[in-house]
């Protein structure tokens, strides 16, 4: 069960690494092609807000990370719970103000881990 839920960890960060990726440095390039209901003209004047929302998303993904690299088991399940609930947190407030598909693309794969990880306690 330990080992699924740090699949699921690693997954999770892994998700938010290319978030970050996506919002810091390929907003106005790559950014357009996934967010197709943003408008077109706003990618430009908003590349600094996405560069910061990006950051963000990388500091969810390096406490992800860092509970894998943490040896003794309560403290590495317990900061991955930390930051799998605060990403599952991000991802509910992103549903209900920006869209929907956030619940589905980040929301629920973070349920997922957390319940393992809380399972594998």
């Amino acid at each position: 069960m330990q080992l699924i839920a740090q699949i699921l960890v690693a997954l999770v960060a892994i998700e938010h690494v290319y978030i970050l990726w996506l919002e810091m440095f390929a907003w106005t390039t790559r950014g357009r092609k996934t967010f197709k209901k943003f408008p077109a003209d706003l990618f430009e004047p908003t590349k600094a807000m996405a560069a910061n929302q990006g950051l963000y998303n990388g500091f969810l993904a390096a406490g992800l990370f860092w509970s894998l690299l943490i040896s003794d088991a309560v403290w590495s399940n317990n900061i991955a719970l930390f930051f799998l609930g605060c990403v599952i947190t991000a991802g509910v407030y992103g549903a209900a103000t920006v869209g929907k598909s956030i619940f589905y693309t980040q929301t629920m794969p973070a349920i997922i881990a957390i319940i393992f990880t809380w399972l594998a306690r």
